[in-house]
């Protein structure tokens, strides 16, 4: 159980290519369509979670880092509200390097149910401001050989995270991504996982999919895209799993 309501939940791993900031926007997607208000902020200056929603703003997450309301930045996407990311967020990651908490300091987001911080693939000081606002951490994982020693790790520093910067942030959940049930591999890393982390691996097991890796280059979420697809209604039992984990906070 968790120590604090939850309301804010980072999407981390510091190795890419694990499927986090698919799980971003459609978690974000779903969410909304159960109703809650949500807010997505795209952390990444690889810019994914916009460009993923068909977006290419001028202001975003550093414009809000400078002082600029939060209400005049963000962009409605399909039921949801986008904090996005622009090229000068590559700035941002030497600027934050002595500041973790200035994340935590300007963004404003009580007008919203849940805010979903999609983060570099790295232990960046961008990373670490979104741990220091996080209350909830959503750890995507694919189902690869090196899966286990992966997510050992970075519980690892998120207990060093808690214990310098942030004593509310909790573990939500560990995702499989990538779930090929057809093979040996995937079956052996989720009963790994599902042995090593018991109840603190999701459920849901979001698989192998066209239709998600397709979706980004339409600049919609899988609920606009395929709505009937394997990895839609991976992603909609995901939304009802984290609104769960959350109410038990």
């Amino acid at each position: 159980m968790l120590g604090s309501k939850v309301r804010r939940i980072a999407l981390v791993n510091q190795k890419g290519g694990v499927g986090k900031t698919t799980t971003a926007i459609n978690l974000a997607a779903y969410l909304a369509r159960m109703g809650k208000r949500v807010l997505l902020v795209d952390l990444d200056p690889q810019m994914n979670a916009t460009s993923g929603l068909g977006l290419r703003p001028e202001r975003g997450v550093y414009q809000l880092l400078q002082g600029e309301p939060l209400a005049e930045l963000v962009q409605a996407v399909d039921g949801f509200h986008l904090l996005p990311a622009t090229p000068e967020l590559v700035g941002a990651t030497v600027e934050l390097a002595e500041a973790p908490w200035a994340l935590a300091q300007v963004l404003e987001d009580e007008a919203y149910d849940l805010t979903l911080l999609d983060v570099p693939p790295s232990l960046s000081p961008l990373t670490l401001n979104a741990l220091a606002a996080a209350q909830g951490v959503v750890v995507p994982v694919q189902a690869e050989y090196y899966a286990l020693e992966g997510v050992a790790g970075l519980l690892a520093t998120l207990d060093e995270v808690r214990s310098r910067l942030n004593p509310s942030l909790r573990l939500l959940g560990i995702l499989i991504t990538m779930y090929d049930g057809r093979t040996l591999l995937s079956q052996q890393v989720e009963a790994q996982l599902r042995a090593h982390f018991g109840e603190k691996v999701f459920w849901t097991v979001v698989p192998r999919n066209v239709r998600l890796a397709e979706a980004p280059s339409f600049g919609k979420t899988i609920a606009q895209h395929a709505p009937t697809s394997p990895g839609a209604h991976a992603y909609r039992r995901l939304a009802e799993e984290v609104i769960a984990r959350v109410q038990e906070a």
